[in-house]
């Protein structure tokens, strides 16, 4: 949790924010002490984000995805079956354009990119990799 590429990241910002905040707080008890009035706001608004940014470093470090259950892996059907869900009748709007079978211009090269793209699919699935943003 805390040596993993994401929370090094996190470490290294925190390293450069942090200083950098109390820097600019100090600058402005500074003008304050000049005489610079409108500073005040400033002197009370960096230790603010000073305390924000450790607040969400610590959030963000200890953040754990949730477990999803997992599910069966789904076997990849052979290229000329039918999706699940379909009617079985030859009816489908995706069967009459030609979508998903390869069409008729596609012939056999379409139907081994079809079922190369439905193994691919079928990995990513089977890995169980959640998305992480």
């Amino acid at each position: 949790m805390w040596w993993t590429k994401r929370a090094i990241g996190l470490h290294v910002t925190v390293v450069v924010v942090v200083p950098t905040f109390l820097g600019l707080f100090w600058w402005q008890v500074q003008r304050v002490r000049e005489g610079n009035t409108l500073s005040w706001a400033y002197v009370f608004e960096w230790p603010f984000f000073t305390g924000y940014a450790v607040y969400l470093w610590w959030k963000l470090v200890h953040d754990q995805p949730e477990q999803v259950p997992s599910a069966p892996t789904p076997r990849p059907s052979p290229a000329g079956a039918r999706a699940p869900g379909g009617t079985g009748d030859g009816g489908d709007e995706a069967d009459e354009e030609g979508i998903g079978n390869g069409g008729e211009e596609g012939g056999e090269e379409g139907d081994e990119e079809l079922a190369a793209y439905n193994r691919y699919l079928a990995e990513l699935h089977a890995s169980g990799r959640q998305k992480r943003w």
